[in-house]
């Protein structure tokens, strides 16, 4: 393949879109000549008027409910919220055991105020019989992003991480286990704050061997503000894990058993000791799973130059054996009253069987058999990935609005190696047999280093500034032979070393400005790229180019009742190391999967108005335009009645939707929260021959109930609907599920009872068609996703939550709140 270098730098947009965004941020300088802050005072308190130390307490624009910062009491039940005067707030307090309590809003004067003391509620309160425990709810949509609070659900009990994200609103999971963000491609997945480098099927089995009951939380962010990275034009989802708060030796342990055709099996354990300048702290997780893969293939073949026109059917059967150690330890240590050094190191292990097989038959163009063949896959695939991390965190001065300067360093490394047999029992046209080997290897390492800069100026300003500098390493090799009875053959053109290496290096700037009615947010991320493709030695692509991605987020409280918000933002997707690597990896004899060296990057410039009433009632538009959008395509090859599924760059992507989120409380013991998104998605573009100009409106529907019932028991009712719905080629039919989950604490609030069953109605698999005009292809697939599950947790230890800062690695959610 000849060598191609690429070298860009889209003026074009950037003087099309940057003129707006850059009056938006001269917009700022005037603004900052009025502003002042004020504080909020007040004390929290039992019921009986006993002191409460180490509630949290945060402050909220009324508006939307925004957190704009969050303290912690004394002990003698003090707090104090720095804020910009003259802005419209509401207070929040929360501890363990008690009712999340709520003020009213009010206006903040340049004086300051003092609120009414806080008394708290217990947890547990009678009310007409039915027993009422606070707890957070499970979703909240702030500013930016929409939160979903896992730890709370009881859905989550034996879940994988993939299978949480794939219930989660506006969360979608095609065929191919690629996700979509409110029906957008383009995902860029965070773990508690730093890049998962991995796309389609290999994040896939990444987050299929992480347990749900390690998760906290998860952010979905459609328009991230500039100090994340680029990549990801549908938005970032950031999944936080969970991290204990609580003074002195502390721990959980949690088993769960979940089954539906086959047996899943999760359990781990957590231990933290924390005091004034130390902590230390470990989890464990162990998953045994078993699960099927079922495949209807229903395929049509145009005649070409060298085969004539025919047809085939094919079932195909994966038995997955799966079983994983993951693994995190670390510890924060105070260094001086202002300087944190934290160290952590993450292991996942898991070794699984993959057994498939498979029946065809193929048909000439009269629909008359001429070939039949069976075959089985045994394959064993083993993945160790790890990564450390070391980070400093040091604060200028002691009070709440001190600059912040934060340093991480990480290095992750992920490692497969993949074995495979591939048996054919060709039966017609004649009868032999053939064995396919494979032994494939592939190293991937990313390492980064970055540095952040938090700062607030006066009069309502806030800067932050970094930089931060990514280098991505991947090999790759492969020995496939090929045997029909007289000996191994080894496969040359199949067998080749790979590799890629990516250097990433950004610089961003976010400027935040408050006044009472309007909060503006001003980003601006310029990134240099250098990508190598290399196979065999020779180059397949080289691309070097840097370009700017600016954003802007403009928010104004209209009234008491309605705020308006518009964000605009240009992204990018870098194709990952998957999608360009050449190297096969089969499914059966006649389907496989193989990167295209060729993809390019794809960059899009996105647009979003938001309507909030009430501060929870939201309405949203968007439109975004996809240039080089990058799709997966299904093509048969030119010597056989064989597919090949890879990536490849159309030439636009239109994307409208309509989005509506309604959080209702039906009664005091039922909440409701409802979130439809109506999309239209039109694709432009050319493969082989095949013009695309096609679009096709469709809509997702979620609604989760949330039940208090009587004797201490809570239920979440949920349920999810996909329309039918276009991308690129391929048409994919309406799916939906059901879910039902109880739980219950025990052994006062110690211990966590859960029951679900998800999929109640077994209605998620997937049809779809895929359309050229050389070929055809029909599918239908179903996997092990009816599952009934029974899990319990156990907490032991302290019950008191330390005030120091929230353990993060990196200080990303330090710095997360210092933006707002």
């Amino acid at each position: 393949m000849p060598n191609s270098t690429l070298y860009y730098i889209n003026f074009t947009v950037l003087r099309r879109d940057w003129r707006r965004l850059a009056g938006g941020c001269l917009a700022l300088l005037p603004l900052a000549a009025q502003a002042q802050q004020a504080a909020v005072s007040g004390t929290v308190s039992t019921a009986a008027g006993a002191p409460q130390e180490y509630v949290t307490v945060t402050l909220h624009r009324a508006a939307d409910s925004a957190a704009v910062k969050t303290e912690y009491t004394n002990r003698q039940g003090y707090y104090q919220l720095q804020a910009g005067a003259g802005g419209r707030y509401l207070v929040s307090a929360q501890q363990v055991g008690f009712q999340r309590y709520w003020s009213a809003p009010f206006e903040l004067p340049a004086a300051g105020l003092a609120l009414p003391a806080i008394g708290l509620v217990p947890g547990a309160t009678a009310l007409q019989g039915v027993t009422v425990t606070g707890r957070r709810p499970l979703y909240e949509r702030l500013a930016d992003r929409t939160v979903v609070n896992v730890a709370d659900s009881p859905l989550s009990a034996g879940a994988s991480t993939l299978e949480v994200l794939g219930r989660a609103p506006g969360v979608t999971q095609d065929a191919n286990d690629n996700l979509r963000l409110r029906g957008r491609d383009g995902l860029l997945v965070y773990l508690d704050g730093k890049r998962v480098p991995l796309t389609g099927q290999d994040l896939a089995d990444y987050l299929r061997a992480l347990p749900a009951e390690q998760i906290q939380s998860i952010e979905l962010i459609a328009n991230p503000p500039a100090r994340y990275d680029a990549q990801g034009t549908a938005g970032v989802i950031d999944i936080k894990l969970k991290k204990d708060q609580r003074l002195g030796l502390n721990g959980s342990a949690n088993a769960s058993y979940g089954r539906g055709v086959y047996g899943k099996l999760v359990g781990g354990a957590s231990l933290n000791y924390r005091r004034k300048n130390l902590n230390l702290y470990g989890t464990y997780a162990y998953t045994n799973r078993r699960d099927f893969t079922r495949f209807n293939f229903d395929r049509q073949f145009a005649a070409s130059g060298r085969m004539p026109k025919g047809s085939s059917q094919q079932f195909t059967e994966q038995l997955t054996y799966l079983r994983t150690h993951s693994a995190k330890a670390g510890l924060d240590l105070n260094l001086s009253k202002r300087t944190l050094l934290g160290f952590s190191a993450t292991g996942l292990l898991s070794y699984s069987t993959v057994n498939t097989s498979s029946e065809a038959r193929f048909f000439d163009e009269q629909s008359v058999l001429n070939g039949h063949y069976t075959s089985r896959a045994p394959q064993q695939v083993r993945r160790p990935n790890g990564s450390l991390n070391l980070n400093l965190r040091h604060a200028f001065a002691d009070s709440a609005t001190a600059s912040i300067l934060s340093a991480d360093l990480d290095y992750a490394r992920y490692h497969t190696e993949r074995l495979l047999e591939l048996y054919g029992y060709y039966e017609v046209p004649t009868q032999y047999s053939a064995l396919l080997t494979g032994d494939q290897r592939n190293d991937l390492s990313i390492g980064t280093a970055r540095l952040d800069y938090s700062r607030p100026l006066p009069h309502r300003l806030h800067l932050d500034a970094g930089a931060k500098v990514t280098q991505v390493v991947s090999t790759s090799s492969a020995l496939l032979a090929y045997d029909t009875g007289s000996g191994l053959t080894p496969l040359p053109d199949l067998s080749y070393p790979f590799r890629y290496r990516e250097n990433v290096n950004a610089v961003y700037l976010d400027l935040h400005k408050a006044t009472a009615r309007t909060t503006l947010q001003a980003g601006l991320r310029a990134e240099q790229t250098r990508t190598l493709a290399e196979a065999s030695g020779q180059t397949l692509s080289e691309r070097r180019y840097w370009q700017l991605f600016p954003s802007l987020l403009v928010q104004h409280t209209l009234s008491k009742a309605n705020a308006l918000a518009l964000s605009v933002a240009r992204r990018i997707d870098r194709p990952s190391y998957g999608l360009v690597n050449p190297l096969r990896l089969y499914l059966d004899p006649t389907s496989y999967t193989s990167g295209n060296p060729a993809l390019l990057p794809q960059t899009s410039f996105n647009t979003e108005l938001t309507h909030t009433y009430q501060g929870k009632f939201s309405t949203a538009l968007a439109y975004a335009y996809t240039d080089q959008p990058y799709v997966q395509v299904v093509q048969p090859t030119e010597t056989s009645r064989s597919v090949v599924n890879r990536f490849t760059n159309l030439r636009a992507l239109h994307f409208y939707s309509l989005s509506l989120t309604a959080p209702l409380e039906i009664a005091a013991w039922w909440s409701l929260y409802t979130n439809a998104i109506v999309y239209y998605s039109r694709y432009q573009g050319e493969l082989n021959g095949t013009a695309l100009d096609r679009g096709r409106a469709a809509f997702n529907l979620t609604a989760k109930n949330t039940l208090t019932l009587p004797g201490g028991w809570t239920a979440e009712v949920s349920g999810l609907y996909e329309s039918w719905e276009v991308v690129g080629y391929q048409l994919t039919r309406d799916r939906g599920q059901l879910a039902i989950g109880l739980q219950k604490s025990l052994w006062r609030n110690q211990g966590t009872l859960r029951l679900s069953v998800a999929d109640v109605l077994y209605t998620t698999p997937i049809r779809g068609t895929s359309t050229y005009d050389n070929f055809t292809e029909t599918f239908y697939q179903r996997k092990d996703q009816r599952v009934a599950t029974a899990a319990l947790t156990y907490r032991f230890g302290n019950t008191k939550v330390a005030a120091a800062r929230k353990r993060a690695a990196g200080a990303d959610d330090e710095l997360r709140r210092a933006g707002q």
